[in-house]
């Protein structure tokens, strides 16, 4: 059995632009990777998103 995963580029709406722009700022001003609360969730939103435009 095999198993074939692609991945596709997915447009980022203005809140993803957002976050990554935070992310960023932070990293340069600490030095630190910014935690987040519940990343799974933002992911599995994005996974279910791609999964039904498939």
């Amino acid at each position: 059995m095999n198993v074939d995963f692609v991945v596709d580029p997915t447009p980022l709406n203005s809140e993803d632009r957002k976050m990554i722009s935070e992310v960023i700022a932070y990293y340069k001003a600490t030095g630190r990777k910014k935690s987040f609360v519940n990343p799974k969730k933002r992911v599995t939103q994005t996974l279910n998103k791609s999964l039904k435009a498939a």
